[in-house]
């Protein structure tokens, strides 16, 4: 038998060999950087693929509504559809009283994707209508889950529920890499790296996002798709996959204390996201290697396209900021520090 001390010097050696493999395959797999003066936007590039329009009213956007406003919030009654086992949350499908199918998240990540989701539209990417609800009655609630029954209250209700719309006429067609995409406008490509940053969004897998395009009958029109992150649960919490998933995702003191800007030079800026998964997550080989090589996304950011997206934030009044975060569920006190946090790194962006 192995005593404690040889058992942890197997683990550190393992964590080192596979340090160093994480380091080649990162090296290998660098993201394909365009100088800024170059770099044509979405638009000019290409109309049929959508990634991202230049946000001309951002200082009139509504951060608490986000991309559906208003007007195409769901309403109810909630009826349950379905259990959803997809993914690593908690979810199922409901229909509000309009006929509207949406899909319920439930879990750590229901607040902060909630709040993500607000300030990536916000700037002019492309995000899925999303809206928090503290307490959400549902009819025909079944007696058990097989995932989150533990979030379900004694009577009709759910707490912290996150509703994304699921949308009739648009269809998921496929993933998109973060690394040798040659179909997005670099420049926008690059913005959106530093909003993970922003956020601290470390689960930055490629099966996170998703390309959309509208639906035609049975057959699906890709003459115009969008591209987006379609899951923003990993965020406002720590840099990296720790030992508790749940304090890595919406936890107010792990993301005061992380790394946002770790190094500059004259041309890139490393930013602190994804950070090396903690080292306990080893015992998960597969994903420990992964995110391992996830690392840089965040790394040799051009400093020209990082100051482009500070500036594009700093339009965002402190009310727009704190409504993010109020949209998300936390309270006045929670969203003002969050919103700190925020400006912080807004500013931090802007002395580039």
């Amino acid at each position: 038998m192995f005593n404690i001390s040889k058992r942890i010097g197997i683990v550190l050696a393992v964590a080192l060999a596979f340090g160093r493999a994480g380091a080649i395959a990162a090296k290998e797999m660098k993201i394909t950087v365009v100088p800024a003066e170059i770099a044509s936007t979405a638009a000019a590039r290409d109309d049929a693929k959508l990634f991202w329009r230049e946000p001309t009213d951002i200082r009139s956007r509504n951060l608490f509504f986000g991309s559906g406003g208003k007007a195409h919030q769901p309403r109810g009654p909630f009826t349950f559809v379905e259990e959803d086992l997809d993914g690593s949350n908690p979810k199922f499908v409901v229909r509000d009283k309009n006929g509207v199918m949406w899909k319920a998240k439930l879990g750590a990540e229901a607040r902060p994707e909630t709040v993500a989701s607000r300030f990536v539209w916000a700037v002019g990417y492309f995000t899925p209508d999303e809206y928090f609800f503290s307490s959400l009655p549902v009819k025909e609630k079944p007696k058990h889950l097989r995932r989150g029954g533990n979030l379900a209250g004694s009577g009709d209700s759910f707490f912290n529920v996150r509703l994304k719309r699921e949308d009739k006429i648009e269809k998921k067609v496929s993933d998109w890499r973060w690394r040798k995409n040659h179909e997005l406008s670099p420049r926008e490509l690059n913005g959106l790296r530093v909003m993970m940053a922003l956020v601290n969004n470390w689960d930055l897998k490629d099966d996170n996002n998703a390309v959309y395009a509208s639906k035609k009958g049975k057959s699906v029109d890709k003459s115009s798709e969008i591209y987006m992150v379609s899951d923003l649960g990993a965020t406002f919490g720590a840099s990296g996959l720790g030992w508790n998933h749940d304090k890595s995702k919406g936890n107010l003191k792990a993301y005061t204390k992380s790394k946002f800007i770790t190094k500059t030079t004259a041309e890139y800026v490393d930013f602190g996201v994804p950070a090396t998964p903690a080292l306990i997550n080893i015992f998960a080989l597969p994903q420990f290697i992964q995110r391992i090589g996830l690392r840089d996304i965040g790394k040799r950011v051009p400093r020209r396209d990082a100051l482009w997206m500070g500036q594009l934030l700093a339009r965002l009044s402190p009310a727009q900021i704190r409504d993010a975060f109020r949209a998300g569920g936390y309270s006045p006190e929670e969203s003002q520090a969050f919103a700190k946090v925020v400006e912080e790194r807004i500013a931090a962006l802007n002395k580039l």
